[in-house]
């Protein structure tokens, strides 16, 4: 109906179409004493894809939130919608689906037990549209009349005055929301104020007692400034201190509202996605995502937006007075198609959307600061010498065993901390221990020796012409973002890797390995110390939320998530423009043929699954070949897995031999993480394949068998990053490859496949070298020809 609505374009004035609407989906009940519904906090109804919040709503009113994290707190919140935001890019009329998506997200959150309350523009807009048809409509009925002909001439609509425009549009405006609001069974009451009533005492009191009495009721409060009678705007020469702000447009009449009610936030939606540092189009303005009191002094302000009093600065002046309050506010796009639909819940949940306004300073960077801290390392990083680079990681593998005591210390109290909140392979994960570290050292000193010659490596050259030669040379990625959970031993694998390929890196730990991660990221820094680019390896200690950190395209090239396969899964579903590197899931095979050796089946199978069942490339899925059942091998097998107390969970066709059969598996696509093991029967390499493409995660698969031919078959058929002959799982692994250390293992099939080691994280660059050459030499009638003849590759570095 909206579209109708929309689409109308004869002389019919709209506001028939929309008073036709309104009768079409008007509820037959007094909906405007709709008490509020009892939800508990476990209540999980959606009227679309935005989810209910369920946290507690109960905070007194004091100091605004410092973070982010703290607005899913809010109880009472306001939401201004700016001229841009209502009104359509004609500025004559709404915009109408723009509109009904705020009111969906304002009603989810009221319905949630939260207080909303709406200051809208829009009525001088509704009201133009409304008296540009009466007008046309009126001249079109004279013009016809004078002429006795149908035939109309171009008619000059006068100019429209906004006092008149807002009359004429403020009934309509209202019928709309009380429209759109009844959908979700909420009821709306429209207040129309001005200045006075808010500096006259009584007046004041009357509105604050009839706003509480409406929020009492669960009615939603629509607030608009008074168009029809309002008096001219006055400077902003008021705007100083708490107890003094004139109401001259909605930006000072929400904040003069926020303040007046005591509301915990107060959502200022306009058509820029927040505050910048310098005019947003401006080649490097950037935005601002949290902005403190004292800050506009270093921010330059652009002209108001194409509708509406008030401009960024005037939003500024209004956001600053409402924080002083005790509001906490947030600036943000409501106009952005991809983003409407859900601003208003996004910023509720906490998400970095928009410019949040905080008193709260914190002690470190910001993580944008830290981006860029990371960027400007990373390429002074590149540009040291390899000896440089190789001493750096040289430095760190000393201080893993000489700081060992500290380590171990901070990582006891993780562990601690962690008892009783991790499951047990998470914890295993978490632990460190003197073998550990000492692996982690011997890692770090292969990945320094085999750095020599990987920056500027030169792969390929070409003598494209006589006195032109390219060159294509390794090159670092850029700023990597490493995300890791409980796995401290991570954190120097990782950064090793960045310092050998000369990348900056950001690193996103775990809260639960907060000790071990601070301590092994100081001492990272300590050996970056040796050759100035300490800058360079960041750790992320704000409160950003993964989800955060995915979207910051323009500072990180790589997302690198090494985890659990619900972590990968949720980062690559919210990474936006940047690529992800890794595996959402270990789901590893091994296809015991039946020509396997009895000798070497146990010893691959426990191997695979005991081992470390935590890892991302233990066994998870034994495929036995059907000859093979009631044997003594198959009855070896079984025993092992029994007395190494891994429970087994039988697939269909397994399960379908065997009279008592262990728990049918719920799926053939798990990845158990424990000593916990799904078998099925299959009855050839054939099917083995097969079964493996169908269920698996192209991570790592094996073949246990004595016949080449079969393995040799099963190896150049199976299409996964890594695939054995008679040898563990466990050996897809960048330190058992002879990497050094990985920072993950990738199935894509782009850039990196399998262990991802140094080699991994370099992409290349072409260089040309030339003499005053020009294209149009080599054109037909030019005077020189293309070579392009291949040339020896030396044995050096472009440093």
């Amino acid at each position: 109906m909206l579209s109708h609505i929309v689409s109308n374009s004869g002389f019919r004035p709209f506001s028939h179409c929309l008073l036709s609407w309104i009768r079409s989906t008007a509820v037959s009940r007094p909906h405007c004493l709709i008490q509020r519904p009892t939800f508990s906090l476990k209540f999980s109804r959606s009227w679309s894809n935005i989810p209910f919040i369920t946290v507690p709503l109960i905070r007194s009113h004091g100091k605004p939130f410092a973070h982010r994290s703290e607005l899913k707190h809010a109880k009472r919140i306001v939401v201004k919608l700016g001229s841009a935001v209502v009104t359509r890019g004609d500025e004559c009329g709404l915009a109408l689906g723009r509109l009904a998506s705020i009111v969906e997200q304002v009603s989810v959150l009221q319905n949630q037990g939260r207080e909303m309350m709406l200051v809208t523009s829009g009525a001088v807009a509704f009201g133009k549209q409304r008296l540009r048809h009466e007008i046309l409509l009126s001249q079109s009925v004279r013009q016809a009349l004078h002429s006795g002909q149908n035939q109309l001439k171009e008619m000059a609509v006068p100019v429209l005055e906004a006092r008149a425009c807002a009359a004429a549009g403020q009934s309509g405006l209202m019928a709309l929301y009380e429209a759109m609001f009844t959908q979700y069974s909420i009821c709306a009451a429209q207040i129309l104020v001005t200045n006075l009533d808010f500096h006259d005492e009584q007046k004041r009191r009357n509105l604050n007692g009839t706003l509480h009495e409406l929020l009492r009721m669960n009615i939603v409060p629509i607030v608009n400034t008074n168009d029809a009678v309002v008096p001219p705007a006055e400077p902003n020469s008021d705007l100083q201190g708490v107890n003094v702000i004139s109401v001259k447009d909605n930006d000072s009449l929400a904040a003069r509202l926020a303040v007046e009610m005591k509301t915990d936030l107060l959502i200022v939606l306009s058509d820029v996605e927040g505050l910048f540092d310098s005019p947003p189009g401006s080649d490097d303005s950037k935005l601002i995502d949290i902005f403190y009191p004292g800050d506009q002094q270093s921010v330059t302000f652009g002209t108001k937006s194409r509708v509406g009093l008030g401009g960024m600065e005037a939003k500024v002046k209004a956001a600053l007075w409402a924080l002083q309050g005790g509001t906490s506010v947030v600036i943000a796009n409501g106009t952005h198609p991809k983003v409407s639909g859900h601003v208003i819940t996004d910023i509720v949940e906490g998400k970095k959307v928009g410019t949040f306004f905080s008193e709260v300073k914190p002690a470190g960077p910001t993580v944008e600061q830290q981006g860029d801290m990371a960027r400007s390392g990373g390429r002074t990083l590149a540009t040291l010498m390899p000896e440089q680079r190789a001493e750096i990681i040289y430095h760190l593998a000393d201080l893993l065993t000489d700081q060992r005591e500290e380590i171990l210390l901070a990582n006891k109290k993780d562990l601690e901390e962690a008892e009783g909140r991790l499951a047990s392979p998470l914890l295993k994960r978490l632990s460190l221990s003197t073998s550990k570290l000492n692996s982690l050292a011997i890692g770090l000193r292969q990945i320094a020796a085999s750095s020599q010659d990987s920056v500027g490596r030169v792969l390929r050259r070409t003598r494209i012409a006589k006195d032109l030669e390219l060159e294509q040379v390794t090159v670092p990625i850029g700023v990597l973002l490493v995300i890791f959970e409980s796995r401290p031993d991570c954190l120097p694998q990782v950064a090793a890797l960045a310092i050998a390929s000369g990348n900056g890196l950001l690193l996103k730990g775990g809260k639960e390995a907060g000790h071990s991660n601070r301590i092994l990221h100081h001492l990272t820094q300590e050996a970056l110390s040796l050759h100035g680019v300490r800058d360079a390896v960041q750790l992320v200690n704000t409160r950003e939320d993964v989800e955060d950190l995915c979207r910051l395209d323009k500072l990180i090239d790589l997302i690198i998530p090494r985890g659990s396969s619900q972590l990968v899964r949720d980062i690559q579903k919210a990474a936006k423009g940047i690529p992800v590197m890794g595996h959402s899931e270990g789901i590893c095979h091994m296809y015991v043929d039946a020509e396997a050796s009895v000798d070497k089946v146990t010893r691959l199978v426990r191997d695979s699954k005991c081992e470390y069942p935590a890892a991302c490339n233990a066994l998870e899925t034994l495929l036995i070949h059907r000859d093979l059942l009631r044997t003594p091998l198959f009855d070896q097998i079984i025993d092992m897995l029994r007395v190494e107390q891994v429970k087994i969970h039988a697939g269909p066709r397994f399960a379908s031999y065997l009279t008592f059969s262990p728990s049918e598996v719920k799926s053939l696509r798990i990845e158990y993480g424990d000593l916990e093991c799904c078998i099925e029967v299959v009855d050839s390499v054939q099917e083995a394949i097969d079964h493996i493409h169908k269920y698996g995660s192209s991570h790592t698969d094996v073949i246990v068998t004595e016949n080449e031919k079969t393995a040799e078959f099963f190896l150049q058929h199976v299409d996964s990053a890594c695939v054995f002959w008679n040898a563990s799982t466990r050996f897809s692994d960048g330190y058992r490859f002879g990497l050094g250390a990985e920072v993950g293992i990738s199935t894509s099939r782009i850039h990196a496949r399998g262990p991802v080691g140094l080699e991994g994280l370099l992409t290349t660059k072409w260089l040309l070298r030339g003499q005053d050459h020009v294209v149009s030499d080599f054109s037909e009638n030019g005077t020189l020809k293309y070579l392009h003849e291949n040339l020896p590759i030396p044995h050096r570095n472009i440093n």
